[in-house]
C-alpha cells in the first residue's frame, strides 16, 4: 500500500467556506462551542460539537449527542454545504499566523489519506501516549458519520522536490481564501486535480519519506485506525483497498512547523513557604530573581518562574539533564522530575487536580494572570521543543511526558471530509 493516496473529499462552496470551516472540536467547550456559532447555521461546530444543539447542560458523551451528530452531518450534505469531487485529488492547505503582513510565514501542507496499518506498524510514529476514554469517544464519532471530519496533523522530513511541486501550484490563486475572524488566522487551499502530478507525489512519499510524524491528532489517528481495523474484521471480502483502511491527514514538512511553549501551573506549594521553595530549587537550578517584569526563557534548560508578584529565571544546573538522551534533556522532564515531583509532589501530570497547563498562545501574561487572582500559587513557563526532538523521540519509539507541544496555528477542520465508504 501507497503510504499516502488522493481521495473524493467532501468540500464546502466557496461561498460559505469562512462561515463553515471551524476550529478544532477540542479547542473549544461546549459553551465556546455554542457562542461561537450563535447564528451560524453553517458551523462545522454543528457536526463536530453537536451538543451545542441540544438543551444546556447535555452531556457531550450521550447518545443523543452522537444522534445530533450524524442528522447533522447528512443535513449538510443534504443541502449541499459539503459536495464530494467527482474524482480522487490530493490538495495543499496553507496557514499563517498573520497573514496580512507583507512578510507573512506560511506553512503548507498536503491533505492526503494515510493507511491505517502504517499507525499500526509504525511508518505513522506518535510522541504520546493516548487515553481509552478520548478514543472512544472519536471512534464513536467517526463510526456515526462514517467519516473523518476533522484532519490529523502529520510532519515529514522535508524534500526539495516536494517543496517545488507545492511551490508551483500555491502560485496560482487558491480555491479558498480567508482570515478567520475568531484569531485572525489566514488560511488558504488548492485542489490538485492532475493525475500526474499526484502520480508524482504519491511516488515520492512511498519511496523517500520513511515515516511520518503525528504532530497533532494522535487520539484521532489511533480511533480511526481502529475503526478501519474493526472494519475489516467485520467484512468477510476485505481486499485491503478499502476507503475504509485510509484515514485524513494534513502533512506539513517538518521546517515549516512552529512548535511553541506548552506552560505548567500548580495551585500550592506542597506545603513549603516561599523561602523553602526556593531553598529547595537550588539542589537542581541556579534561581535568579528577574523582578516583576514578564521573563520569557531564553534557550534550552532554562525555565522561567512566576510567585508572588516577581518572575525567576531557572537554569538546570549540569548533571541534572542528559542530552544524550531523547527524553533526558527534554525541559518539561527536568522540571516534572527535580521540581513538580521531588518538590511539589504531583506524581502523575494526567490525573492530579493540583496541575494544569497552558498552552503559550495565550502568553506568560495568562500565567501571572491566574496567579495574581489567586487561583494559583506558582506558574513555570518552559522553551519549546523542537522538531528535531519530537522526531528523535518518535524514532526511539518513547514517549514525551503529558502536554509537551503545542503546534499553531490549528487545523481549521471542514476545509474538506473524508469519508470511509
Amino acid at each position: 500500500m501507497s503510504i499516502i493516496k488522493p481521495f473524493k473529499g467532501f468540500r464546502p462552496p466557496v461561498d460559505i467556506v469562512e462561515k463553515l470551516a471551524s476550529r478544532p472540536y477540542d479547542v473549544l467547550n461546549s459553551e465556546e462551542a455554542r457562542e461561537e456559532c450563535e447564528g451560524n447555521p453553517y458551523s462545522l461546530l454543528h457536526v463536530t460539537k453537536a451538543e451545542i444543539d441540544l438543551p444546556k447542560g447535555t452531556d457531550e458523551h450521550s447518545p443523543e449527542v452522537y444522534l445530533q451528530v450524524v442528522k447533522n452531518y447528512n443535513k449538510f450534505k443534504d443541502l449541499g454545504w459539503l459536495v464530494k469531487d467527482e474524482e480522487e485529488k490530493l490538495y495543499i492547505y496553507a496557514q499563517s499566523m498573520n497573514p496580512t503582513d507583507a512578510n507573512a510565514r506560511w506553512q503548507y501542507g498536503i491533505v492526503a489519506c494515510a493507511y491505517s496499518e502504517d499507525y499500526v506498524n509504525k511508518v505513522i510514529k506518535k510522541h504520546e501516549l493516548t487515553r481509552k476514554d478520548k478514543e472512544e469517544d472519536r471512534m464513536k464519532h467517526v463510526r456515526i458519520t462514517n467519516a473523518n471530519v476533522e484532519p490529523v496533523f502529520f510532519a515529514y522530513p522535508s524534500i526539495a522536490r516536494i517543496d517545488e511541486i507545492v511551490a508551483g501550484i500555491t502560485a496560482k490563486k487558491p480555491i479558498y481564501d480567508f482570515i478567520a475572524k475568531e484569531d485572525g488566522f489566514g488560511h488558504r487551499f488548492w485542489v490538485i486535480d492532475d493525475k500526474a502530478t499526484i502520480a508524482e507525489l504519491v511516488d515520492i512519499f512511498d519511496k523517500q519519506v520513511p515515516a511520518m510524524y503525528i504532530a497533532d491528532g494522535h487520539h484521532r489517528s489511533a480511533a480511526t485506525a481502529l475503526v478501519g481495523q474493526e472494519k475489516k474484521e467485520q467484512n468477510p471480502n476485505h481486499t485491503g483497498k478499502e476507503e475504509y483502511n485510509y484515514f485524513m491527514t494534513v502533512i506539513f514538512p517538518d521546517n515549516q512547523l512552529n512548535v511553541i511553549d506548552y506552560n505548567r501551573v500548580v495551585k500550592d506549594l506542597n506545603g513549603l513557604s516561599k523561602e523553602q521553595f526556593l531553598n529547595a530549587l537550588n539542589e537542581a537550578y541556579t534561581v535568579e530573581d528577574m523582578g516583576t517584569e514578564i521573563y520569557k526563557p531564553a534557550k534550552l534548560h532554562e525555565h522561567s518562574m512566576y510567585l508572588d508578584g516577581h518572575w525567576y529565571k531557572m537554569t538546570a544546573k549540569a548533571g541534572k539533564y542528559d542530552d544524550n538522551d531523547p527524553i533526558g534533556v527534554l525541559d518539561v522532564k527536568i522540571l516534572s522530575d527535580h521540581v513538580l515531583d521531588k518538590i511539589l509532589g504531583i506524581k502523575d501530570l494526567r490525573t492530579d487536580k493540583r496541575i494544569d497547563f497552558v498552552g503559550g498562545i495565550r502568553g506568560l501574561g495568562e500565567l501571572k494572570r491566574r496567579v495574581d487572582n489567586g487561583e494559583m500559587k506558582v506558574a513555570f513557563a518552559l522553551y519549546p521543543v523542537s522538531m528535531k526532538q519530537i522526531i528523535d523521540i518518535a524514532d526511539t519509539g518513547n514517549i514525551m511526558p503529558p502536554k509537551t507541544t503545542w503546534f499553531e496555528p490549528k487545523l481549521r477542520s471542514g476545509l474538506v471530509i473524508h469519508e470511509l465508504a
